[in-house]
């Protein structure tokens, strides 16, 4: 089945999986509290090991604190990511409890709930971006981010433009849904292959 963006599934999955990707053209238009509450609370429900619930979010809307964001995003991520009206931290918990046992699956569930975010702000009409471009100390830094925790991402947050003219010649050839390997290419059987 081909989508609307020109993806094709291979085996019949709910389209919103397809219409998700990570655009850069963000609209400069807020986004309501009502919808960002909407994918905090989807990330909420994400599985994790022994319902630790590791992760994290740092959002910011507003002009002076974007700042101190892009004061540690790369340059290349900084020339489109700067128009988003949210951007936020994506944080881990290392640590399992107060003696600090470590959480060795703490990156793994902040994963999965960041994709549980994704998905809901594209139900709630929203586009994400996720950053791994992006200087984890100072970052940690400006954020004020205590020891046991790891900055896994930095995300933007917002409504797709309708117009590409504000991205680089780069960016504008960037700007279409990529397409995924065949499940062959990753799910093996009995063995790694």
């Amino acid at each position: 089945m081909l989508t609307k963006n020109n993806r094709e599934m291979n085996h019949e999955i709910d389209p919103i999986y397809l219409k998700r990707w990570s655009p850069r053209a963000f609209a400069n238009k807020r986004v309501e509290r009502e919808k960002l509450n909407a994918i905090f609370e989807a990330a909420r429900w994400a599985p994790s090991a022994a319902n630790w619930q590791p992760w994290r979010f740092i959002f910011v809307e507003k002009a002076d604190d974007k700042e101190k964001f892009l004061s540690f995003v790369n340059e290349n991520n900084v020339e489109w990511c700067q128009h988003a009206p949210v951007l936020m931290a994506i944080v881990s918990k290392t640590t399992r409890n107060e003696e600090g046992a470590k959480n060795i699956t703490h990156a793994f569930d902040t994963g999965t709930a960041w994709g549980y975010l994704t998905l809901e702000a594209t139900r709630q009409g929203l586009i994400t971006h996720g950053m791994g471009g992006f200087d984890r100390v100072k970052a940690k830094e400006v954020l004020e981010i205590p020891e046991e925790y790891d900055v896994q991402a930095i995300a933007a947050i917002g409504y797709h433009h309708d117009s590409i003219e504000m991205l680089s010649e780069r960016n504008k050839k960037r700007e279409i849904p990529s397409n995924r390997k065949k499940i062959e290419e990753f799910v093996f059987e009995g063995k790694f292959a």
